[in-house]
């Protein structure tokens, strides 16, 4: 098993900045893979980036390039998600998620969830 928490999120302003942060525990050698989707209230759950392992390959939505990015420090094992230039539409609970995955922006290849962490953004 391998237990994923996340922290960092809260309220900011439009062009704003935020950093997520996501520790994992546990059997975190059995991950092939770590990542960040996330999901407004009446949507589905999105990919929004993700890290191999190893190998730290990255991957990113169309909608974050640019803004967001992703890194992991594995003495810490922690994954983290750099966010910049903030819109509205980023607004959603950021979701940690590990697993040995095929692909990458297919949230049903992760094994392993977070609780989430909410990102308001204001207008």
């Amino acid at each position: 098993q391998v237990q994923l928490v996340e922290s960092g999120g809260g309220l900011v302003q439009a062009g704003g900045s935020l950093r997520l942060s996501c520790v994992l525990s546990g059997r975190t050698f059995s991950c092939n893979a770590m990542g960040w989707f996330r999901q407004a209230p009446g949507k589905e759950r999105y990919f929004v980036s993700a890290i191999t392992s190893p190998g730290d390959s990255t991957n990113y939505a169309d909608s974050v390039k640019d803004r967001f990015t992703i890194s992991r420090d594995n003495a810490k094992n922690r994954l983290y998600l750099q966010m910049n230039n903030l819109q509205p539409e980023d607004t959603a609970v950021y979701y940690c998620a590990a697993g040995r995955v095929i692909n990458l922006r297919r949230s049903q290849h992760y094994n392993y969830w977070g609780q989430g962490t909410q990102v308001t953004v204001s207008s």
